[in-house]
């Protein structure tokens, strides 16, 4: 009976010896804290809740702003402070710049050779630089304005005309805002639009919208084979056999534009300065940089990322006005004592609308897109906060929890666009450790390169959606700010919303 207890409790006694070996050592290691205790195989992984980026801000005031992880086989460091994200993106850029290998990359990141899931290196180094100079720059953004402002006046046309057939109905703001958004992307891109008066490409965008939902609804399911590769053992790598689809979707969607593109020979006019045509035209001298696989996975990253991003951006935006109209009225009188009424805002008018700038900032702020960031991955052990981070780790830097930090931001949960008045941000490249308290496009070598155009898209919309309507809920309702789940964070519930044209608008908009 006794030699039959021993070999009973023998697993559970072992077992509980390596727990405690482990997580003795990670503290001799000078390793960030963990929780206890990490179970074998699957580590952390039990504790885990959606919202990620909530559940982690919750970790981060237990354990601190530098904390580690163990998910299944992947080891994971996250971060969220301001300083600790200086370490990171400051102090030890370089190191920081590489992109851990997990499966998202492999089937939407063309095998680890996109520009969002390149490793650091000189293929990404060419991508970045013919973002850069091709396609986000200053030149090239202000080529596209005309672009921007016909998809706005466009949706503004809309509106008004619902106004006018039935007042008082809802507008649903959150497709409004994709349509829209979707439509200027892909203007700028390909020369086509896909939504709206006299479109025949509406098939073509539901497909698209289609594929965009199936990344994001194989994104957890991918993330869970990427800690627990075992679990392929049971079937799982059907989730495999999906992305393949869903990306081979993509991939004949944007085959199909340039294929289209090459086919039609633009004279003049705004289609001769589109995104694509700018990097066929560069294939033809130099065909290693600009080969079509090349373009299709910019293109794609562009697409996904301009559209999707921007026009959750937009909605949180529009419910926050509305759910403060006095901030609204604010920022009408701005615009009216700026840009008058005699004409639609304009893109030049932007430097001198301040307040508009501070409510996309807010808005960012309290929603960045991508809460946790896109992962990074080190190169080389460093030193974060004091804490040694090995080589071969995952970060993950929680820019919701940073943005949310009392210690750097007054009533951190209320939305008060005023905060952003005459502040001076350097979350860009090159910013202060200090300073890196609002980073909703990264920081760094790996920072967004479209920040400066998204900034463009919603300045024009918002101020035009702001400038020609009233805005309010169905009464006896009241705003609901929850947040959805998954990447872009959406508002948990669509936004829908009445709209009146505003009565020293009327005239205008009768004859937009």
């Amino acid at each position: 009976m006794e030699a039959f207890y021993f070999f009973f409790y023998l697993p559970l006694l072992i077992l509980v010896l390596h727990i405690l070996t482990d997580q003795i050592l990670h503290k001799l290691r000078n390793l960030p804290p963990t929780p206890f205790p990490a179970i074998p195989f699957l580590g952390h992984l039990y504790l885990l809740q959606e919202p990620a980026h909530v559940y982690l801000s919750k970790l981060a005031k237990k354990y601190g702003p530098v904390f580690s992880l163990k998910l299944g086989r992947v080891h994971v460091v996250v971060v969220s402070s301001p300083l600790a994200a200086g370490d990171c993106f400051v102090k030890n850029d370089i190191n920081f710049a590489n992109r851990p290998r997990f499966l998202y990359g492999k089937y939407f990141g063309n095998d680890y050779t996109s520009l969002v899931w390149s490793p650091y290196g000189q293929r990404w180094r060419n991508l970045r630089r013919i973002s850069t100079i091709e396609i986000f720059s200053s030149n090239k953004i202000q080529s596209l304005s005309a672009i921007r402002a016909d998809e706005v006046h466009s949706l503004i046309r809309k509106l008004f005309r619902v106004t006018v057939e039935d007042p008082g109905r809802l507008a649903d703001m959150r497709t409004a805002c994709f349509d829209l958004t979707f439509n200027v992307m892909t203007r700028m891109i390909a020369g086509k639009r896909y939504y709206g008066e006299n479109v025949e490409n509406s098939k073509e965008a539901k497909a698209f919208h289609e594929i965009l939902n199936g990344i994001t609804e194989l994104t957890p399911k991918a993330s869970m084979l990427d800690f627990l590769p075992f679990m392929r053992w049971f079937g799982a790598n059907g989730v495999e056999n999906q992305m393949k689809i869903v990306q081979e979707r993509r991939d004949t969607f944007m085959q199909d534009l340039i294929d289209e593109h090459r086919k039609i020979d633009y004279d003049s006019g705004i289609k001769n300065k589109t995104m694509m045509k700018v990097l066929l035209a560069l294939q033809e001298t130099d065909h290693d940089y600009y080969s079509d696989e090349s373009i299709k996975y910019l293109m794609a990253e562009l697409l996904q990322a301009g559209s999707d991003t921007t026009a959750s951006t937009m909605e949180w935006a529009m419910a926050h006005l509305i759910d403060n109209p006095n901030l609204l009225q604010k920022a009408q009188a701005e615009i009216d004592d700026v840009v008058g009424q005699e004409r639609l805002i304009a893109e030049n008018d932007l430097p001198r609308l301040p307040y508009i700038r501070c409510i996309i900032n807010e808005t960012l702020r309290l929603h960045p897109a991508s809460p946790l960031l896109v992962p990074h991955e080190t190169s080389e052990a460093c030193i974060v906060e004091g804490f040694k981070i090995p080589a071969k780790t995952v970060i993950f830097v929680n820019a919701w929890d940073i943005h949310r930090n009392p210690k750097y931001w007054d009533d951190p949960e209320k939305f008060m666009p005023e905060r952003f008045e005459g502040l001076e941000l350097g979350g860009g490249n090159g910013g202060k450790a200090e300073e890196l308290k609002f980073i909703p496009f990264g920081s760094g070598r790996r920072g967004c390169p479209g920040s400066n155009l998204a900034m463009h898209v919603l300045g024009l919309a918002l101020g035009s959606l702001i400038q020609c309507f009233n805005w309010e809920i169905e009464n006896g309702k009241f705003m609901d700010l929850s947040e959805g789940i998954g990447a872009p964070t959406y508002k948990a519930q669509p936004l829908e919303a009445k709209c009146y044209p505003r009565s020293n608008m009327l005239k205008l908009l009768s004859h937009l």
